[in-house]
Parts: structure tokens; sequence; C-alpha cells
């Protein structure tokens, strides 16, 4: 199976039937590295991500344009990911990357994060303005329990809330963790989330007033560092519907349901072209094999 299609050189994945298969290829290629098959040279190694040594991508950075210089930007991200090769920057904001598998994956995390720190610097800036432009209230808000001292007034930062953005897959299979909800009651906040495609915006707001505004930053980092756990851990499988009979659908619907009780760890999202599963590489790919054998058996 070739997922690229990159002109006379690419990775092929090779699935094997039988464990023992893959073990003595692995085992010839150590004897002897590099093969010759007609004129290209290939290389046989075990699947990772360091299978994919060399992954280019094109980024669209225009969107920041309205809130920071681009070279800037640029310079940030060859600093925090020095292992990446950048092309020059274009006049529209587009710039060619290259690296490791993983680096890409470290930088698609630091543009989200990047991008939710703008967005909620630009949400903070608009409700100061409104704030600015009412006038001032003669009386604020007690909190019970709590020491109350002249002239005091409710901190900015519990009325702002914060703002982080996520991979919607890797927020799905955070948000249905014990994790997610525990650190939530733990803290008192409330989230508010918006799914937008492949995007998804959480607002994180203290759920008292009394709360320490602290919790709301301290809720955010746990996430973060979190949801940049479960990128690096997480894989994703798809089953396309697209094209299939209402019966068959149905058939692998049904697989699904009954081969996720055996994989709690799993997460399955149904769609109307396609289901993506969501898990670990090893749960991934062995629910993957169990319903394409109960879906033959159904055959």
């Amino acid at each position: 199976m070739y997922p690229t299609r990159t002109k006379g050189r690419g990775v092929a994945n090779v699935t094997f039937e039988e464990i023992k298969g893959a073990e003595e290829v692995n085992r010839k290629q150590k004897h002897s590295p590099a093969e010759k098959v007609g004129p290209a040279q290939v290389t046989v190694s075990c699947l990772s991500d360091k299978v994919f040594s060399s992954v280019k991508a094109i980024l669209d950075l225009s969107v920041f344009r309205s809130q920071v210089m681009l070279e800037s930007l640029v310079m940030d991200l060859k600093r925090k990911i020095p292992t990446l090769s950048f092309s020059p920057l274009e006049p529209n904001g587009r710039i060619s990357v290259q690296g490791s598998f993983l680096d890409i994956h470290r930088l698609k995390e630091s543009l989200l994060i990047k991008a939710s720190s703008l967005l909620e610097k630009n949400r903070n800036f608009i409700r100061e303005e409104k704030r600015n432009s009412q006038p001032p209230k003669r009386h604020l808000q007690k909190c019970r329990n709590s020491l109350e001292f002249p002239g005091a007034s409710v901190p900015e930062a519990s009325r702002r809330g914060e703002t982080l953005v996520l991979d919607t897959n890797i927020f799905l299979y955070l948000k249905r963790s014990r994790f997610y909800e525990s650190t939530l009651k733990k803290c008192h906040v409330l989230c508010q989330e918006r799914v937008d495609g492949e995007v998804t915006t959480v607002c994180i707001k203290n759920a008292r007033e009394c709360s320490h505004p602290n919790n709301e930053k301290l809720v955010k980092g746990l996430l973060e560092e979190y949801s940049l756990a479960l990128h690096f851990e997480l894989r994703k499988e798809t089953l396309l519907l697209k094209g299939k009979g209402n019966r068959e659908k149905r058939n692998i619907k049904s697989a699904c349901e009954q081969v996720s009780l055996r994989y709690p760890k799993v997460l399955i999202n149904f769609y109307e072209t396609h289901i993506d599963i969501i898990g670990s590489s090893s749960d991934t790919y062995l629910f993957k094999e169990e319903i394409m054998k109960f879906i033959r058996l159904k055959r």
C-alpha cells in the first residue's frame, strides 16, 4: 500500500498475515541494509513514526497576518523546532516545511497553541473595549467566604476566562476520559466547546465567582499538557461507508459496536460517509482487523 504519490520515491506499508513473515524479512534486512529493485534502492524497517524520515508540508500562514508579523512567526517556529527545514516565506503567506514525521506533529501543535493564544488576546481586547465604553458600576457582587477590602474589584481574568484550541479528534478522546471531568470538577471550572471541523475551541471559565482566577490558567495548562501527550500516542483508522449499500453499512456499524466492547480505550466516531477509530496504534490496528474479519463472515 502506497500512501504517497511522490514520483520515484515514497513509503510502502506491507502487512503480513503472520508475524513470522515480517520477522524473517526484517532479519534478512539486517544482513543487507539496502537492496536494489530496478533503479530504486529499497530499505526495510518495522513500522513506526521514524519510517517517515522526511515529510513535506505547505503552510498558509496568511491567517496570522493581521495579528503578528509572519517573519517573526517563522523565526519563532525555527527556534522551537530547529530540525525542520523552512523555505523562504512567499508574499501570499505560504511556506514549505520539511522534516521528520514527529517534527511535523510538533509544528502542528505549536501552531494550534499560537492560534489559541492570539484568539484569546483578541477576545480580551474586545471585552476590554466594551468595558471601557460602559459607565462604571457602583456596586460589585460580593463572594461568600471571601475577604473584602475597600475599593477591591473583581479580577479581570475571572471574567475573561481562558481559550484553548485543540485538534477535534484529540479533544473528543480527551473529553471521554476521567481526567477531563475530574480536572474541571476539582478546579471548579466550566468549559464551553465549539467544534469547527478539524479544530475545536474550548473556553474555560470559573464556575464560581469566588473561585481563584488562576484555576482557569491551571486547567488550560493541564489540558494542553495532556492533549500533547495524546497527540503522540493516538492513531486513527478510517472505515469508508461511501458507495456501500445500506445493508453493508449496517453490518459495519454493528461490527464496530460489538467489537468496541472489547476495546474500552478506543473511541469510535460515526459519520455519514465514514467511521473514525481512534486509540493507540496497537488497539486501532487490532480493532480494524477484527472489524474486517467480522464483515467477511457476514458476506
